[in-house]
């Protein structure tokens, strides 16, 4: 993005859908904040499409409810006003391809006139993944997918993309046989909050880092994406899916590559996501072994969160009372190129832990004892780099400093940047910036199809393994908890433990 390009071009967003609670809770609201910081054009609209029959009145009426209720305190009515005079609807069934398309096709005619918007369109499907496929070639085969007198048709899929590397591979094919590679935007809303984005300026705009961020000064990286929430109403889809399949081939390797990555010779999309496809490709594979050992599997049990008693997963709705499915995931993870080789990474991701907490840690090499083996210093303390992406997102900064008197003794201290502290509170949902690319046709925070399939094929043998041998021990981790303990065995077998956050 240019620094002049402050505001989207003019455009429809249609969302496929719009009555779902992906639509209330995250894309209203964050196109709600673009629109109130001056980020979206006058000329903008928005077609919501879902299989209720509703009238626009009733669904602008839900629209107003739900902002009410979901923009917090960023709500005011003017704006609310001006969003509802935007919003439209039509409604049926996503498998006729006949009335339904007919009638968004006429609907978009129609907007495009009324408020003079170019024919500009972008489509979020916010559906079921195994929908992606069909309504897209609907869309194209009802003369809405057609990129011609230089209007732009962009479609946004929500993870997960695929279920393996077979329906990955499956799913980009079929796409890329009716829409272009610059068409398709695979969003991961992860990468919309400030301090994902922010690794990249963090790690290549100060030189201070750059010179130490290889295997000659980091022992190891941490990488963590803990949930204190179960399952909650997505039992039926998470016990099909797991801890695995839900964040490590999107959240946690978009995590990874930003950390890993080579300096892009520009931000360019296509710059960018070149040296996280390098990443990608050179993660060691998991041997049949290396699953056994290298990857780790929990289920949470019955515990306490906040003081309140929480079930057990296999007492969750719509979750088998025997279910085999994981809720903690966590890897090790080799790198094999020059920058990282022997730097282990550590990955995991869990529900019902300790806390709600994302970061990733970059855990420095021991200094030299020598200087101090004379003084009242028993072990040094280690430097490491805390990047802290939620729910305070900031930058800490952990080393040691002599404590005062007269005897060298040592004190770990730490050097806090917050978000808050310094650029004020900015309400945001995490898909603000997504959308916001998507409409100026920047494609960098998004995956691409050699990306996807890298990830895929990484974690394709574990999910191999994991379904050839089921787990002994289910649930083996109290919730409420870090995590089960085969996880922390997994880093003390190389002297090393996990960085935990207080609750």
């Amino acid at each position: 993005m240019t620094e002049s390009q402050k505001t989207a071009d003019p455009c429809v967003m249609v969302i496929f859908g719009a009555t779902g609670d992906l639509t209330k809770r995250k894309l209203f609201p964050a196109l709600y904040n673009l629109a109130n910081d001056g980020y979206l054009p006058e000329n903008f609209a928005i077609v919501g499409v879902g299989r209720q029959e509703l009238e626009t009145t009733e669904f602008r009426d839900q629209m107003i409810q739900n902002l009410k209720e979901f923009a917090g305190e960023n709500g005011n009515e003017e704006r609310i006003k001006w969003f509802c005079g935007r919003t439209f609807y039509t409604g049926g069934d996503f498998d006729d391809d006949k009335k339904l398309f007919k009638d968004l096709k006429e609907l978009l005619a129609e907007v495009c006139t009324s408020m003079s918007i170019p024919e500009n369109f972008f489509y979020y499907m916010a559906i079921p993944p195994n929908l992606f496929a069909n309504v897209t070639a609907k869309i194209v085969k009802n003369g809405l997918g057609k990129e011609e007198n230089g209007h732009w048709r962009r479609f946004i899929y929500e993870k997960p993309f695929g279920h393996d590397l077979e329906s990955a591979k499956r799913l980009n094919t079929d796409l890329l046989k009716i829409l272009k590679e610059r068409q398709i935007y695979r969003i991961d809303h992860y990468l919309g909050k400030e301090t994902v984005q922010n690794l990249l300026v963090f790690r290549f705009g100060n030189s201070i880092w750059e010179p130490i961020w290889n295997r000659n000064y980091i022992d190891h990286v941490q990488v963590t994406v803990a949930e204190k929430l179960g399952v909650e109403q997505r039992g039926g889809y998470y016990d099909s899916a797991g801890a695995l399949r839900d964040m490590i081939p999107n959240h946690i390797f978009q995590l990874v590559t930003l950390t890993a990555m080579e300096p892009p010779v520009s931000f360019e999309a296509d710059s960018v996501r070149d040296e996280q496809a390098k990443i990608l490709q050179a993660i060691k594979s998991f041997s049949p072994e290396d699953a056994l050992h290298n990857a780790i599997r929990g289920q949470y049990d019955s515990g306490e969160i906040d003081g309140k008693p929480v079930p057990a997963y296999r007492s969750e709705e719509k979750v088998s009372p025997a279910s085999a499915t994981e809720t903690y995931t966590a890897l090790k993870l080799s790198i094999d190129n020059w920058r990282w080789a022997d730097v282990p990474f550590y990955v995991r991701t869990g529900k019902r832990m300790a806390t709600r907490h994302s970061s990733i840690v970059i855990q420095f090499k021991r200094a030299p004892f020598v200087l101090f083996r004379d003084t009242p210093v028993e072990r040094l303390t280690t430097n490491r780099i805390e990047i802290h992406i939620q729910p305070d997102e900031g930058i800490t900064l952990h080393f040691g400093a002599k404590v005062p008197g007269p005897i060298v003794k040592m004190g770990a201290v730490d050097m806090d940047f917050n978000y808050v502290d310094h650029f004020g509170k900015q309400l945001s949902t995490g898909y603000e910036r997504l959308l916001f690319d998507c409409m100026i046709g920047d494609a960098t925070l998004f995956q691409r199809a050699d990306m996807v399939e890298a990830s895929w094929s990484i974690v394709t043998p574990i999910l191999d393994v994991w379904s050839a041998i089921p787990p002994r021990n289910f649930p083996n981790y109290r919730s409420g908890s870090w995590g089960p303990k085969e996880a922390d065995d997994l880093l003390a077998a190389d002297g090393r433990i996990w960085k935990n956050t207080e609750a």
